[in-house]
């Protein structure tokens, strides 16, 4: 027998969902009386710990902050892994110490959360990166203030730290309409998060302020990272773009790695901008011109800002959008006058 009880248990007892119980527990609108009432008394009858309970225990902090996300987040080292030590480090500063949970597929779809968030067992909750909607918003409704990093969405109400993704694509492109390029094209997958979408924007934004037409054939809004995935897509270009603008580093390795294998030379023929200033621009041949993202400042300011959160619940709810900086590589240059032909089944120029 489980010795603790959790909202999951309940909503499989009821065959109802977890969301209906986590309202009805916590005396929110969304279920009528009747049910909330069932709700409340197979809680008791199966021994958890109900809304008054967990109330009284809200009077006393527990010295704890929760920082979650998913197995793929948390895999992702140099990204995540950098702001994840800013976070362990302001936390400790303040007085607090760090819980972290990774969540895994099965967890998220089940809306199961982890047991110190389930137990009220943390004064605080920071979500790296994206996880469901559906997941995050069963974290919020457990009523512990809550700060999103690196991830919103119109539906969840929460304060988020946030890159200021549309103006930093938009000083991207125009690094690149500078050089003197018109034909530009956007490598990214607009449906993986929120932050390529509006990359997608700034792009284009900025060639509409200078007034030049996109090329729909090198808008490429479903890019995978995987180095197939990108040599397929480059060879259907009867003419190619001048230089790419991709979402992020690992696009912008793997695009100027198949040009290269295509038989064009970077920046020469092509330039490649990408984003976020990681290890693969830098290892990428020659390195790649890119936007840098402060990572320590995003752990700093998310800390920052769920402390403050913890002290003002009622204040209205903020996105605190922060800088990048343009690192100008060896990876953009002006187009040539005349763009050299490739034979791309042979990787020949003429």
């Amino acid at each position: 027998m489980k010795s603790k009880v959790t909202m999951q248990d309940i909503a499989d007892r009821l065959n109802i969902s977890k969301n209906s119980v986590s309202q009805a527990l916590s005396g929110k609108d969304g279920v009528s009386e009747e049910t909330r009432q069932l709700i409340v008394d197979i809680a008791e009858q199966m021994g958890y710990v109900y809304p008054a309970a967990r109330k009284k225990r809200r009077m006393e902090t527990s010295g704890n902050i929760a920082l979650i996300a998913s197995d793929f987040a948390f895999a992702r080292k140099s990204f995540f892994g950098e702001i994840y030590l800013s976070v362990e480090q302001e936390t400790r500063q303040r007085g607090k110490h760090l819980l972290i949970q990774s969540i895994d597929k099965d967890s998220e779809s089940l809306l199961i959360l982890p047991s110190f968030l389930e137990n009220q067992d943390v004064d605080g909750i920071l979500i790296l990166s994206h996880l469901s909607t559906s997941y995050t918003n069963a974290v919020i409704d457990t009523d512990i203030p809550t700060v999103l990093i690196d991830h919103h969405h119109p539906s969840i109400q929460a304060d988020c730290i946030l890159t200021n993704n549309r103006f930093s694509a938009y000083e991207a492109t125009h690094h690149l309409i500078e050089l003197g390029h018109r034909n530009i094209g956007f490598m990214g997958n607009i449906d993986f998060s929120p932050s390529y979408y509006e990359r997608m924007e700034g792009f284009r934004l900025a060639l509409h302020d200078y007034e030049i037409e996109a090329n729909p054939d090198w808008i490429v809004t479903d890019a995978i990272e995987q180095s197939e995935y990108i040599m397929k897509k480059m060879t259907t270009f009867s003419t190619p773009p001048t230089a790419w603008f991709c979402v992020n580093d690992g696009l912008g390795f793997l695009v100027s790695s198949t040009l290269h294998q295509l038989g064009y030379q970077v920046p020469d023929d092509v330039s490649v901008c990408s984003f976020d200033n990681g290890q693969l621009s830098r290892l990428s041949t020659p390195p790649t011109t890119t936007m840098d993202v402060d990572l320590k400042l995003f752990g700093r300011k998310a800390v920052e800002q769920l402390f403050w959160r913890m002290d003002h619940k009622h204040e209205p709810y903020m996105e605190l959008l922060l800088p990048t900086k343009l690192i100008t590589r060896e990876s953009t240059a002006a187009p040539r006058p005349a763009a050299r032909q490739v034979n791309q089944d042979h990787g020949e120029t003429t």
